[in-house]
C-alpha cells in the first residue's frame, strides 16, 4: 500500500472482510465462484494504491459476488 489514507485503508479492511466472508462461504458450499472472487477481494488491495481504483475494483468485484451467484 503506497497511499495512506483513511479511506484507503478502511477501503482495505472492507473489501478484505466482504473476500473472507466470501471465501469461508465458497470454500463450504463447495463453490468456486465466490471462492474465487473472495480470494480475488482479498488480494487485490495489495497491487492497487490508489483509493479510487479501489473503490471502483471492490464494487466491481462486489457487484460480480451478487450476480454471479448460484
Amino acid at each position: 500500500m503506497g497511499e495512506f489514507s483513511v479511506a484507503n485503508i478502511l477501503g482495505c479492511l472492507i473489501f478484505g472482510a466482504v473476500g473472507f466472508v466470501a471465501f469461508v462461504y465458497g470454500k463450504k458450499q463447495s463453490s468456486w465462484k465466490p471462492l474465487v472472487i473472495g480470494i480475488a477481494l482479498m488480494g487485490y488491495p495489495y497491487f492497487i494504491s490508489n483509493t479510487v481504483a479501489l473503490y471502483v475494483v471492490g464494487l466491481f468485484l462486489c457487484a460480480a459476488l451478487y450476480f454471479l451467484r448460484d
